[in-house]
């Protein structure tokens, strides 16, 4: 790579796969892949949420944190923060003793009562002092589920797997939507602390929906930090720990990080969703990747949330 080369984030039309034509479809197939391969990120420029849903989710949260904290606090402590809020300074990133600048809240799947993994899962809590907030969570939640799911089925063409592979393995998944708060930064301990300290993301894919103010960076190939910058109605798509390690890091997992703002006065709300299989799925290297052999041994998803929760201070 040429250091005088600026790099930049691939750009995709995730419609040109939906109704494009064969050739589209490869195009998208093939830069999907690279941009994965070569930076662990890619921007969506255009999918199928609607910007609404978004516009809707992103208002009820800003209602939420402004709660006072003893209100909020009524619903954390779910099952290692798998579910509900997580208040201001509890997560850390792996190997980092130092806390994250944020608080979140966690929305999961609404399984079905014949679900395998209904009890399996923590259910979803809900704030009564937000009217509107579960129905917009969780239409937002299944529309980033859908455009997940396309976006798996284009992963999968790329690594050569059966055409069900990603389908079957997040059917049920434990997938999270996470609306997050990176409140100002003003009297914090910005020398240790950042919003979001250098880490990998655990799950398959992540895709984060407009975010409403930049900071977002990648640990790129060289070694320095490359901005990530999308524009509103755009979706941030990065590779996690598990896609990492079914494909013997050929697709893998590129540290990132959430800078502070040089504005300590400034706040910040994102809202990325975690795509999870279902705690069953075997985590095993992908045939098309084995090369010289796999470099993990197999796990499965279920166990291998717990173990990351356990390193990042929430479980």
């Amino acid at each position: 790579m040429a250091n005088d080369t600026l790099r930049k984030v691939p750009e995709l039309s995730l419609m040109s796969y939906i109704n494009g034509s064969t050739n589209d479809k490869v195009t998208f197939v093939n830069n999907l892949y690279s941009g994965l391969k070569d930076y662990g990120f890619i921007v969506l420029t255009d999918h199928t949420v609607d910007q609404k849903k978004v516009d809707d989710a992103y208002s009820l949260l800003k209602e939420f944190y402004a709660l006072p904290i003893e209100t909020k606090k009524m619903y954390c402590g779910n099952n290692g923060g798998q579910r509900g809020y997580t208040p201001f300074k509890t997560e850390h990133a792996k190997d980092n003793a130092n806390p994250d600048l944020k608080e979140f809240w966690h929305v999961g799947r609404e399984l079905a009562a014949t679900s395998q993994y209904k009890g399996v899962y923590p259910e979803n809590v809900w704030p009564t002092e937000i009217p509107g907030f579960k129905d917009a969570f969780m239409n937002l939640y299944n529309s980033m589920d859908e455009s997940a799911n396309i976006l798996l089925e284009a992963i999968g063409i790329g690594l050569d797997v059966p055409k069900n592979f990603f389908a079957d393995m997040v059917h049920d998944g434990n997938s999270i939507l996470r609306a997050i708060h990176y409140p100002p930064t003003k009297g914090e301990d910005t020398k240790n602390s950042i919003r979001a300290a250098a880490h990998e993301d655990i799950n398959l894919i992540t895709m984060l929906v407009g975010a409403t103010d930049s900071g977002l960076e990648l640990l790129d190939r060289d070694g320095s930090w490359l901005p990530v910058q999308s524009a509103p109605g755009q979706i941030v798509v990065d590779t996690g720990d598990m896609m990492s390690r079914i494909t013997n890091e050929v697709l893998p997992a590129t540290t990132h990080r959430v800078v502070n703002p040089k504005d300590d006065g400034s706040e910040r709300f994102s809202m990325p969703y975690f795509v999870h299989p279902h705690s069953n799925a075997l985590l095993s290297c992908i045939a098309s990747c084995v090369g010289e052999g796999a470099k993990y041994p197999d796990i499965t998803a279920g166990d291998f949330l717990i173990q990351r929760l356990k390193e990042i201070g929430l479980y």
